[in-house]
């Protein structure tokens, strides 16, 4: 199908979007390059092979780029949440979200912009809550897995669900970062992380 033939609403529209995806990969470039502070919208510009005016169009500034990001973290989660539906036991979902998820953690990019957006989340509110929806619905769906572990006799009965899923996830995050700065492959931590979680777990 020639270019004639299309839309040319939908041409702007897909132009619009490549252009838009384009900026968001110089940004992260820069951000994991240089550090969140010191990247400015110049930076990002030039990385992109845009115009300052052109990157204004899409993001009026770097504080709604990263806005963008959050929104891109919630497509990475689906595949997890999804993971947490799954009906098989609960400690065989637990399993297989410690490896998948600690694993997907440990890319080094994604423990340096997590690094970057925490530090900005604390000064920014409003950027921390995006960050944070999308964490408590990873929670709320590893804590229902959780409940059902519970019930199912599994788990500890004395459990508080929503406070075990969040030590989990914290322990998750915990062991990515230690498995990029001490450069230790994340696959030798993954059974540590399990025996721990499972003991805590695990009645008896």
């Amino acid at each position: 199908m020639s270019d004639r033939s299309v839309n040319p609403a939908k041409k702007r529209e897909r132009s619009t979007k490549e252009r838009r995806t384009m900026i968001m990969e110089a940004a992260m470039h820069c951000f994991l390059e240089n550090g969140y502070h010191q990247t400015g919208v110049r930076d990002i510009a030039k990385q992109a092979g845009v115009s300052l005016g052109n990157l204004y169009n899409h993001f009026p500034g770097k504080h709604d780029v990263l806005a963008e990001i959050a929104a891109l973290e919630r497509a990475d989660l689906a595949p997890f949440l999804e993971l947490l539906t799954d009906t098989s036991s609960a400690s065989d979902v637990l399993d297989r979200f410690l490896t998948a998820y600690a694993t997907y953690l440990s890319a080094p990019e994604n423990v340096m912009l997590g690094i970057e957006v925490s530090s900005e989340a604390v000064r920014k509110p409003d950027i921390g809550e995006l960050f944070l929806t999308n964490r408590n619905e990873l929670a709320s769906a590893l804590v229902l897995v959780i409940e059902r572990g519970v019930t199912d006799g599994d788990f500890r009965a004395d459990l508080d669900p929503t406070e075990a899923s969040q030590f989990v996830i914290e322990l998750i995050d915990a062991s990515a970062y230690r498995s990029v700065l001490s450069e230790v492959a994340i696959q030798k931590i993954i059974p540590g992380l399990k025996d721990f979680v499972f003991a805590a777990l695990r009645r008896g």
